[in-house]
Protein backbone atom coordinates (compact mmCIF):
# COMPACT_ATOMS: atom_id res chain seq x y z
CA UNK A 1 0.00 0.00 0.00
CA UNK A 2 2.81 2.48 0.37
CA UNK A 3 4.18 1.82 -2.66
CA UNK A 4 0.68 2.77 -4.10
CA UNK A 5 0.37 5.98 -1.95
CA UNK A 6 3.78 6.76 -2.72
CA UNK A 7 2.59 6.67 -6.71
CA UNK A 8 -0.20 8.13 -6.19
CA UNK A 9 1.70 11.52 -4.55
CA UNK A 10 4.00 10.97 -7.94
CA UNK A 11 1.37 11.19 -9.96
CA UNK A 12 -0.42 14.29 -8.64
CA UNK A 13 2.85 16.14 -8.09
CA UNK A 14 3.70 15.96 -11.68
CA UNK A 15 0.65 16.99 -13.09
CA UNK A 16 0.14 20.10 -10.75
CA UNK A 17 3.85 21.18 -10.81
CA UNK A 18 4.07 21.63 -7.09
CA UNK A 19 4.31 19.43 -3.72
CA UNK A 20 2.17 21.89 -1.31
CA UNK A 21 -0.70 22.08 -4.03
CA UNK A 22 -0.09 17.97 -4.24
CA UNK A 23 -0.57 17.82 -1.13
CA UNK A 24 -3.82 19.86 -0.79
CA UNK A 25 -5.58 17.77 -3.32
CA UNK A 26 -4.73 14.37 -1.79
CA UNK A 27 -5.75 15.64 1.68
CA UNK A 28 -2.30 15.41 3.20
CA UNK A 29 1.11 17.72 3.91
CA UNK A 30 3.58 18.82 1.86
CA UNK A 31 6.07 17.53 3.50
CA UNK A 32 3.92 14.31 3.06
CA UNK A 33 4.05 14.26 -0.26
CA UNK A 34 8.13 15.07 -0.66
CA UNK A 35 8.53 12.35 1.73
CA UNK A 36 6.65 9.79 -0.19
CA UNK A 37 8.20 10.65 -3.26
CA UNK A 38 11.96 10.36 -2.01
CA UNK A 39 10.96 7.20 -0.62
CA UNK A 40 10.04 6.32 -3.99
CA UNK A 41 13.19 7.22 -5.89
CA UNK A 42 15.67 5.60 -3.32
CA UNK A 43 13.55 2.53 -4.05
CA UNK A 44 13.65 3.45 -7.97
CA UNK A 45 17.44 4.36 -7.76
CA UNK A 46 16.60 7.39 -9.90
CA UNK A 47 15.95 10.87 -9.48
CA UNK A 48 12.59 11.37 -10.79
CA UNK A 49 12.30 15.85 -10.21
CA UNK A 50 14.66 18.40 -10.80
CA UNK A 51 13.54 20.65 -7.47
CA UNK A 52 14.35 24.45 -7.19
CA UNK A 53 12.86 26.71 -4.41
CA UNK A 54 9.73 27.88 -7.03
CA UNK A 55 9.04 24.82 -8.42
CA UNK A 56 9.54 21.25 -9.58
CA UNK A 57 10.29 19.84 -13.31
CA UNK A 58 10.17 16.34 -14.16
CA UNK A 59 13.47 14.78 -15.01
CA UNK A 60 13.76 12.30 -18.28
CA UNK A 61 13.39 9.34 -16.17
CA UNK A 62 10.26 10.91 -14.38
CA UNK A 63 8.43 11.68 -17.68
CA UNK A 64 9.05 8.20 -18.47
CA UNK A 65 7.71 6.69 -15.29
CA UNK A 66 4.74 9.21 -15.33
CA UNK A 67 3.13 7.69 -18.33
CA UNK A 68 3.51 4.53 -16.32
CA UNK A 69 1.84 5.35 -13.65
CA UNK A 70 -1.03 7.14 -14.78
CA UNK A 71 -2.13 4.14 -16.51
CA UNK A 72 -1.63 2.37 -13.24
CA UNK A 73 -4.06 5.45 -11.43
CA UNK A 74 -6.09 5.26 -14.42
CA UNK A 75 -6.84 1.28 -13.65
CA UNK A 76 -7.45 1.64 -9.96
CA UNK A 77 -9.97 4.71 -10.10
CA UNK A 78 -12.15 2.39 -12.82
CA UNK A 79 -11.89 -0.73 -10.61
CA UNK A 80 -12.95 1.77 -8.01
CA UNK A 81 -15.22 3.10 -9.79
CA UNK A 82 -16.66 -0.11 -11.31
CA UNK A 83 -17.29 -1.34 -7.39
CA UNK A 84 -18.84 1.93 -6.64
CA UNK A 85 -21.66 1.97 -9.41
CA UNK A 86 -23.74 -0.49 -7.80
CA UNK A 87 -23.58 1.88 -4.33
CA UNK A 88 -24.54 5.48 -4.27
CA UNK A 89 -22.65 7.95 -6.06
CA UNK A 90 -20.61 9.89 -2.69
CA UNK A 91 -17.75 11.93 -1.71
CA UNK A 92 -16.34 15.41 -2.53
CA UNK A 93 -17.12 16.77 -5.75
CA UNK A 94 -15.55 19.84 -7.07
CA UNK A 95 -17.34 22.21 -9.01
CA UNK A 96 -16.43 25.69 -10.83
CA UNK A 97 -19.11 27.59 -11.97
CA UNK A 98 -20.01 30.88 -14.12
CA UNK A 99 -20.76 33.45 -11.68
CA UNK A 100 -24.74 33.39 -11.88
CA UNK A 101 -25.34 31.46 -8.67
CA UNK A 102 -28.61 32.48 -7.74
CA UNK A 103 -29.60 31.50 -11.48
CA UNK A 104 -28.41 28.15 -10.96
CA UNK A 105 -28.90 27.41 -7.24
CA UNK A 106 -32.51 26.32 -7.29
CA UNK A 107 -30.88 23.25 -9.78
CA UNK A 108 -27.64 23.09 -7.21
CA UNK A 109 -30.41 22.54 -4.05
CA UNK A 110 -32.08 19.66 -5.65
CA UNK A 111 -29.42 17.91 -6.40
CA UNK A 112 -28.13 18.08 -2.79
CA UNK A 113 -30.90 16.82 -1.81
CA UNK A 114 -31.57 13.99 -4.44
CA UNK A 115 -27.75 13.12 -3.40
CA UNK A 116 -26.69 13.41 -0.04
CA UNK A 117 -23.69 11.30 -0.06
CA UNK A 118 -22.20 13.77 -2.47
CA UNK A 119 -20.27 16.64 -1.10
CA UNK A 120 -20.51 19.73 -3.17
CA UNK A 121 -17.43 22.25 -3.55
CA UNK A 122 -18.54 25.19 -5.73
CA UNK A 123 -16.53 27.54 -6.96
CA UNK A 124 -18.34 30.70 -8.97
CA UNK A 125 -15.82 32.59 -11.27
CA UNK A 126 -15.57 33.99 -14.65
CA UNK A 127 -12.47 33.21 -14.72
CA UNK A 128 -10.33 30.76 -16.87
CA UNK A 129 -9.07 27.80 -14.52
CA UNK A 130 -6.93 25.19 -14.99
CA UNK A 131 -9.36 22.06 -14.03
CA UNK A 132 -6.72 19.79 -13.91
CA UNK A 133 -4.01 22.24 -12.23
CA UNK A 134 -6.65 23.41 -9.33
CA UNK A 135 -7.81 19.71 -8.53
CA UNK A 136 -11.38 20.53 -10.28
CA UNK A 137 -13.24 17.24 -10.53
CA UNK A 138 -15.84 18.81 -13.01
CA UNK A 139 -16.84 22.87 -15.28
CA UNK A 140 -19.23 24.17 -16.49
CA UNK A 141 -18.64 26.71 -19.25
CA UNK A 142 -19.49 28.47 -22.34
CA UNK A 143 -16.88 28.60 -24.81
CA UNK A 144 -14.98 25.28 -26.36
CA UNK A 145 -12.77 23.04 -24.69
CA UNK A 146 -9.40 22.97 -26.88
CA UNK A 147 -7.27 20.93 -24.07
CA UNK A 148 -6.33 17.82 -25.33
CA UNK A 149 -6.29 15.92 -21.70
CA UNK A 150 -9.99 17.19 -21.29
CA UNK A 151 -13.45 15.69 -22.26
CA UNK A 152 -16.42 17.95 -22.63
CA UNK A 153 -20.21 17.35 -22.79
CA UNK A 154 -22.64 19.74 -24.36
CA UNK A 155 -25.64 20.15 -21.74
CA UNK A 156 -27.76 22.34 -23.93
CA UNK A 157 -27.32 25.35 -26.57
CA UNK A 158 -28.61 28.81 -25.57
CA UNK A 159 -28.73 31.93 -27.42
CA UNK A 160 -27.56 35.85 -26.61
CA UNK A 161 -30.84 37.57 -26.43
CA UNK A 162 -31.78 41.31 -25.61
CA UNK A 163 -34.54 41.86 -23.10
CA UNK A 164 -36.72 44.57 -21.25
CA UNK A 165 -39.59 45.18 -19.16
CA UNK A 166 -42.68 46.09 -20.80
CA UNK A 167 -42.81 49.11 -18.58
CA UNK A 168 -39.73 50.08 -20.04
CA UNK A 169 -40.76 49.44 -23.10
CA UNK A 170 -44.01 51.29 -23.14
CA UNK A 171 -42.53 54.61 -21.25
CA UNK A 172 -39.26 54.51 -23.73
CA UNK A 173 -40.45 52.72 -27.29
CA UNK A 174 -39.26 49.42 -28.72
CA UNK A 175 -36.18 49.31 -30.73
CA UNK A 176 -37.04 48.48 -34.36
CA UNK A 177 -33.11 48.30 -35.41
CA UNK A 178 -29.83 47.81 -34.12
CA UNK A 179 -28.94 51.92 -34.16
CA UNK A 180 -31.77 52.48 -32.06
CA UNK A 181 -29.90 50.82 -29.50
CA UNK A 182 -27.91 53.62 -29.36
CA UNK A 183 -30.63 56.37 -28.09
CA UNK A 184 -31.39 53.21 -25.22
CA UNK A 185 -30.16 52.94 -21.83
CA UNK A 186 -28.35 49.60 -21.84
CA UNK A 187 -27.11 47.59 -19.09
CA UNK A 188 -23.53 46.22 -19.31
CA UNK A 189 -21.81 42.95 -18.28
CA UNK A 190 -17.77 43.60 -17.34
CA UNK A 191 -15.94 40.46 -17.61
CA UNK A 192 -14.42 40.21 -13.89
CA UNK A 193 -11.08 38.45 -15.52
CA UNK A 194 -10.31 40.94 -18.50
CA UNK A 195 -12.78 44.41 -17.40
CA UNK A 196 -13.52 44.31 -20.83
CA UNK A 197 -17.11 45.21 -21.26
CA UNK A 198 -19.60 42.38 -23.15
CA UNK A 199 -20.26 43.31 -26.80
CA UNK A 200 -23.49 43.04 -28.28
CA UNK A 201 -23.52 40.79 -31.23
CA UNK A 202 -26.25 41.14 -33.65
CA UNK A 203 -26.55 39.59 -36.78
CA UNK A 204 -27.66 41.56 -40.22
CA UNK A 205 -27.67 39.44 -43.06
CA UNK A 206 -24.88 37.04 -43.18
CA UNK A 207 -22.70 39.85 -41.31
CA UNK A 208 -22.65 39.90 -37.34
CA UNK A 209 -22.30 43.66 -35.89
CA UNK A 210 -20.92 44.41 -33.01
CA UNK A 211 -22.53 47.03 -31.05
CA UNK A 212 -20.64 49.42 -28.75
CA UNK A 213 -23.44 51.02 -26.39
CA UNK A 214 -23.34 53.92 -24.07
CA UNK A 215 -23.69 52.41 -20.59
CA UNK A 216 -26.80 52.75 -18.19
CA UNK A 217 -25.43 50.91 -15.71
CA UNK A 218 -22.60 47.81 -15.43
CA UNK A 219 -21.68 45.14 -13.53
CA UNK A 220 -19.35 42.00 -13.32
CA UNK A 221 -22.05 39.36 -12.79
CA UNK A 222 -25.35 39.02 -14.78
CA UNK A 223 -27.76 38.43 -11.87
CA UNK A 224 -28.00 42.53 -11.20
CA UNK A 225 -28.45 43.33 -14.27
CA UNK A 226 -31.67 40.75 -14.93
CA UNK A 227 -33.21 42.32 -11.65
CA UNK A 228 -32.22 45.87 -13.45
CA UNK A 229 -34.28 44.88 -16.17
CA UNK A 230 -36.79 43.19 -15.02
CA UNK A 231 -37.49 46.48 -12.61
CA UNK A 232 -37.46 48.45 -15.90
CA UNK A 233 -34.23 50.15 -15.84
CA UNK A 234 -33.32 49.68 -19.52
CA UNK A 235 -32.09 46.43 -21.84
CA UNK A 236 -29.96 43.47 -20.93
CA UNK A 237 -28.22 41.41 -23.14
CA UNK A 238 -28.28 37.85 -21.79
CA UNK A 239 -28.28 34.26 -22.34
CA UNK A 240 -31.40 33.34 -22.79
CA UNK A 241 -32.02 30.15 -20.51
CA UNK A 242 -30.80 32.44 -17.78
CA UNK A 243 -33.96 34.24 -18.09
CA UNK A 244 -36.51 31.64 -19.31
CA UNK A 245 -38.25 31.98 -16.83
CA UNK A 246 -39.05 35.54 -17.09
CA UNK A 247 -39.85 35.69 -20.52
CA UNK A 248 -42.10 32.96 -20.14
CA UNK A 249 -44.21 34.93 -17.57
CA UNK A 250 -43.70 38.21 -18.94
CA UNK A 251 -41.55 39.85 -16.77
CA UNK A 252 -39.20 40.52 -19.38
CA UNK A 253 -39.83 40.51 -23.47
CA UNK A 254 -37.42 39.62 -26.19
CA UNK A 255 -36.14 43.00 -27.81
CA UNK A 256 -34.89 42.73 -31.88
CA UNK A 257 -35.19 38.92 -31.72
CA UNK A 258 -34.60 38.64 -35.14
CA UNK A 259 -30.89 39.84 -34.77
CA UNK A 260 -29.99 37.52 -32.70
CA UNK A 261 -26.73 35.38 -33.78
CA UNK A 262 -26.38 31.51 -33.39
CA UNK A 263 -26.70 29.39 -30.49
CA UNK A 264 -23.82 29.25 -28.29
CA UNK A 265 -23.24 25.84 -26.57
CA UNK A 266 -22.88 25.24 -22.46
CA UNK A 267 -20.41 22.79 -21.29
CA UNK A 268 -19.28 20.28 -18.95
CA UNK A 269 -15.84 19.67 -19.18
CA UNK A 270 -13.43 16.89 -16.91
CA UNK A 271 -9.88 15.65 -17.13
CA UNK A 272 -9.78 12.69 -19.73
CA UNK A 273 -7.38 10.95 -18.36
CA UNK A 274 -9.98 10.20 -14.73
CA UNK A 275 -12.51 7.62 -15.50
CA UNK A 276 -15.73 9.35 -15.26
CA UNK A 277 -16.75 8.33 -12.12
CA UNK A 278 -20.58 8.18 -10.87
CA UNK A 279 -20.44 11.07 -9.10
CA UNK A 280 -19.13 13.01 -12.12
CA UNK A 281 -21.98 10.95 -14.29
CA UNK A 282 -24.60 11.98 -11.94
CA UNK A 283 -23.73 15.82 -11.47
CA UNK A 284 -23.50 16.44 -15.28
CA UNK A 285 -26.80 14.15 -16.48
CA UNK A 286 -28.56 16.09 -13.41
CA UNK A 287 -27.22 19.46 -14.96
CA UNK A 288 -28.19 18.74 -18.08
CA UNK A 289 -32.22 17.61 -17.55
CA UNK A 290 -32.77 20.53 -15.27
CA UNK A 291 -30.48 23.71 -16.75
CA UNK A 292 -31.61 22.43 -20.24
CA UNK A 293 -34.93 19.89 -20.46
CA UNK A 294 -35.51 21.09 -23.68
CA UNK A 295 -32.28 19.80 -25.23
CA UNK A 296 -31.44 16.66 -27.06
CA UNK A 297 -27.81 17.43 -27.97
CA UNK A 298 -25.91 16.55 -25.14
CA UNK A 299 -23.33 13.88 -26.43
CA UNK A 300 -19.54 13.52 -25.13
CA UNK A 301 -17.08 15.59 -27.10
CA UNK A 302 -13.19 15.08 -27.32
CA UNK A 303 -11.15 18.08 -25.77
Amino acid sequence: MDKLGSVDAFVKAAEVRNFSEAGRQLGISASAVGKAISRLEERLGVRLFHRSTRSVTLTPEGQLFLSRCQRIVEELEAAEAELSAASSPKGQLRVSLPLVATLVLPVLSAFAREYPDIRLELDFSDRIVNIIDEGFDVVLRTGEAVDSRLVARALGHYTPQIVAAPVYLARNGVPASPDDLLRHACLLHRFPSTGKVDRWLLREGDDVREMDLPARLTANTVEPLIAMAEQGHGLAYIPNFLVRQQLADGRLVAVLPHYATDRKVFRAVWPSGRHMSPKIRVFVDFMARHLFPDSADRTPEAG
